[in-house]
C-alpha cells in the first residue's frame, strides 16, 4: 500500500473523510497526539486499526464526536450532572468520558466491555474529518503497539508507512499528551488516564475526583483495562528506561552512578534546568521550559529521539506528579514497565 501524506487543506480532509466512510484508515492530527481512525460504528473497519498497529483486543478505544448532537445515540441513559458540568468546562478539549454505551457501537470499539470512551476534539483539522466523515471516528494513537506515541505526521509514517493509505499532517501536537479518561459511570468521577485535564481542574468543575490506583501502577492479575493505556507497557523507547525519584541533586548523583558503569551508548533526561548536574554526559532535556506542560509536549518526541539515536540505556528524572505532572509520570512509567528507583 503506498501511505500519501497531505497537508491539511479542504481537499485533503474530503479524501480523508471519503476514506473513513469507506471503511479504511487514516492517522490525523489532534490537540493530544495523532490518531488512527476509522468509522466507530463499523466493526470491520475498527478491526483493521488493531491490525495496522499490532494492538491487542481487549484495549478499548476512543470515539471522537464534533458536536454533543451525536452523543446520545452512542451512549446508555442520560448524561450524568458531572458529564455535562465536564462538558461544559473543557470540550472541546483533550479529555474523554466514559458513558454506558449503546448498542451502535460494535464491540470492537469497547473491547467487550459496556462503555465506550467519547471525547470531542478541538483540533480544527479533527473536528473537520469528523464532520467530512459523517460519522464518530473510533481512534488510538496513531502508532505502533507499544511505540511512543505520535507528535508529528513524520512519526505516524515512521510507523504506518505502508499500513493506511492516507495521512493528513497537521503540524505538532500542542498538548502531547493522549487525553485524560474520566469514568463518569459512578457517582464520582474517576480519572483512569491523566491528561491535560488534570484532576484538580475535574475537583474544580465537579467538586469532587478520584484518581484510579492504576494510573501509577501495573493492573493487578485478573482486572481488566476499562481505558487505553491501562493494561500493557505503552509509549516505550527501544532502550531500557529507568526513573529516578527524589531530591534533585541525590537524583542526579544516583543517575551519574547508573550512567558510568552502563555502556557508551547511555543517555540521561533531564528536566530543563538540570543539565548542569551531570557534567559532560550525554543529556536530552525534557521540555524547553521548567514546567509540566513543557515535559508533555516534548516527551513522546523526545523518547523517539533516542530510538533514532539507538540509545540502550535511558535514566529519567523524575517529575512532580502534580497536575499535567501526574500525565507524564503516567507515560514515562509505564513506558519503563513502572521501573522506578526512589532515591
Amino acid at each position: 500500500m503506498n501511505t500519501k501524506l497531505l497537508p491539511v487543506t479542504p481537499e485533503s480532509i474530503a479524501e480523508a473523510g471519503e476514506i473513513i466512510r469507506a471503511g479504511g484508515l487514516v492517522g490525523f492530527p489532534t490537540e493530544t497526539v495523532y490518531g488512527l481512525g476509522a468509522n466507530a460504528l463499523n466493526g470491520d473497519a475498527v478491526r483493521m486499526i488493531f491490525e495496522a498497529k499490532g494492538r491487542p483486543g481487549d484495549n478499548p478505544l476512543i470515539t471522537h464526536v464534533a458536536t454533543e448532537a451525536e452523543i446520545p445515540p452512542l451512549i446508555r441513559g442520560h448524561i450524568p450532572a458531572a458529564a455535562r458540568a465536564l462538558m461544559d468546562a473543557y470540550w472541546p478539549g483533550p479529555m474523554t468520558l466514559i458513558f454506558p454505551k449503546s448498542d451502535l457501537i460494535p464491540p470492537e470499539v469497547s473491547a467487550g466491555l459496556d462503555t465506550v470512551g467519547i471525547r470531542m476534539p478541538s483540533h480544527p483539522a479533527a473536528r473537520a474529518l469528523i464532520q467530512a466523515a459523517g460519522v464518530p471516528i473510533a481512534a488510538p494513537s496513531a502508532n505502533r503497539s507499544g511505540r511512543p506515541s505520535p507528535t508529528t505526521a513524520k512519526h505516524v509514517m515512521d510507523d504506518m508507512d505502508g499500513r493506511i493509505p492516507l495521512i493528513l499532517d497537521g503540524g505538532p501536537c500542542d498538548v502531547g499528551v493522549e487525553s485524560t479518561v474520566i469514568d463518569v459511570t459512578g457517582d464520582v468521577p474517576r480519572v483512569l488516564r491523566p491528561g491535560g485535564v488534570t484532576p484538580e481542574m475535574i475537583a474544580k468543575a465537579c467538586g469532587a475526583v478520584e484518581v484510579d490506583g492504576a494510573v501509577m501502577r501495573p493492573l493487578r492479575e485478573g482486572e481488566k483495562p476499562r481505558s487505553p493505556g491501562m493494561k500493557y507497557r505503552h509509549y516505550a523507547p527501544t532502550g531500557d528506561l529507568t526513573i529516578f525519584e527524589g531530591e534533585a541533586e541525590a537524583v542526579a548523583r544516583a543517575i551519574c552512578a547508573r550512567y558510568d558503569e552502563a555502556p557508551d551508548n547511555a543517555a540521561i533526561l533531564a528536566l530543563p534546568g538540570h543539565e548542569a548536574l551531570y557534567g559532560a554526559r550525554r543529556v536530552i532535556p525534557l521540555g524547553q521550559a521548567d514546567s509540566a506542560s513543557s515535559v508533555a509536549a516534548a516527551l513522546f518526541a523526545v523518547l523517539r529521539q533516542l530510538d533514532d539515536e539507538g540509545a540502550e540505556h535511558i535514566f529519567s528524572e523524575a517529575v512532580d506528579a502534580e497536575g499535567v505532572g501526574l500525565a507524564v509520570m503516567n507515560r514515562l512509567g509505564r513506558a519503563a514497565a513502572f521501573h522506578i528507583v526512589k532515591v
